[in-house]
């Protein structure tokens, strides 16, 4: 999720359950080349919100706990 851009079109596919993005292997290649993590996680605002509420992606990401 990281190498996607603003105007990239993406494509989701329930059944298959794949997330795909429409780019060239030359496009993707470039980006992760030049992709770089954030140095600290955000402390303010509404990602760093979310970050402290969701739970792991191997537990589906979810915000709420039933």
């Amino acid at each position: 999720m990281g190498l996607l851009q603003n105007g990239d079109l993406i494509t989701i596919d329930a059944k298959k359950d794949q997330i795909n993005i429409d780019i060239s292997e030359e496009q993707l290649a470039d980006r992760k080349k030049n992709w770089q993590s954030l140095k600290e996680p955000p402390s303010r605002g509404v990602l760093a919100k979310y970050a402290r509420s969701v739970s792991s992606a191997s537990e589906g990401a979810v915000t709420d706990d039933f």
